[in-house]
């Protein structure tokens, strides 16, 4: 089990979606940066469940520091800090250990952790432990906006409908019973060439680890991504160029601001793809593991019609989080 990722920023986050709370440790701030808490707490709130088109489920997510910070400073100590689950219903998930739900981790975890593994709101697997993450994101991502680099990812897509009428076609799946996915594209700004590395640690590689860790990823793409595959070289090959103030730039950004696991000092823009919420109010086929005989599963509790809508700020943290380690 690993979670905790980072070198020169090393973050550790710890909980389960209904344990008492969930947490992080982040290591590695300089001392003396101070951190704007009011701003802290509305990035972490876009990702807040109990908004329109989320699940119900209410949880204030209001950080507790336990250490590293005075009066507002990195102090050169560990930040930690804890949020209370305060909303949880862990009865609505006591029978998936027996049953297991449909493209969730429940069964493999029934497996790899002999029956021990913590079923309520699929335990460490869930969402839930994204809220930690987006703290120390978000405390990244103000360091960085101090280095002049900024990020911003959107919601492109959802159940293959882009612009205003992605709202309705989520509304749509959930008043059905079910859930669509979707695309999320992120945009940053402000990083100069060479940022990186190559080989295992390239600044893609380092990218995808942490945003396959937001539960639900299925797929990252870099600049044209797939659809590199069908263009010529003539067609997808960026021309070097000088802009008006001297700088070395590209005339277009195939490349997604990435060459050879480097920032190359274009806008490095990527998209990632979101599964369906797999927990639905539909019928669907699964196994009793007890009776050793084929079931049929109908979900109750609540859950999001379209993980992506919240997963916004995630992918934003986790993009801060890598480009803060390197640039530390």
């Amino acid at each position: 089990m690993s979670f905790d990722i980072g070198k020169n920023i090393h973050l550790t986050i710890f909980g389960q979606s209904h344990s008492k709370a969930i947490g992080a440790v982040i290591e590695g701030l300089p001392a003396g940066f101070k951190i704007d808490m009011r701003a802290l707490k509305a990035f972490m709130a876009r990702r807040q469940p109990g908004q329109k088109g989320t699940t119900a489920r209410h949880e204030a997510d209001q950080p507790v520091i336990l250490s590293g910070l005075v009066d507002g400073f990195t102090c050169g100590s560990p930040l930690a800090m804890m949020i209370e689950n305060t909303d949880a219903r862990s009865a609505d998930y006591k029978d998936f250990k027996r049953v297991p739900r449909p493209m969730h981790a429940d069964y493999p975890a029934f497996v790899k952790y002999e029956g021990y593994n913590d079923i309520a709101g699929g335990g460490h697997f869930s969402g839930r432990l994204t809220a930690p993450l987006c703290f120390a994101g978000g405390v990244c991502l103000q360091y960085l906006g101090k280095q002049g680099v900024k990020i911003a990812a959107k919601l492109i897509s959802a159940g293959g409908v882009r612009g205003k009428k992605m709202q309705e076609c989520i509304a749509s799946a959930q008043d059905a019973g079910d859930s669509v996915g979707g695309i999320v594209e992120c945009c940053i700004t402000g990083v100069k060439a060479g940022v990186g590395d190559s080989g295992f640690d390239s600044l893609e590689s380092s990218l995808s680890r942490v945003l396959f860790s937001i539960p639900g990823v299925k797929g990252v793409e870099f600049g044209a991504g797939f659809e590199a595959a069908f263009m010529k070289g003539s067609q997808h090959n960026d021309a070097w160029c000088f802009d008006k103030e001297g700088n070395v730039r590209t005339r277009t950004n195939n490349h997604g601001g990435i060459l050879g696991g480097l920032s190359t000092g274009m806008p490095i823009v990527f998209r990632v793809a979101f599964k369906p919420t797999p927990s639905i109010a539909l019928p669907q086929e699964s196994v009793d593991l007890k009776t050793g005989k084929s079931t049929v599963l109908k979900i109750k509790g609540r859950h999001d019609p379209c993980i992506a809508v919240r997963a916004v700020p995630c992918v934003e943290a986790a993009a801060a989080l890598v480009l803060c380690d390197y640039m530390l």
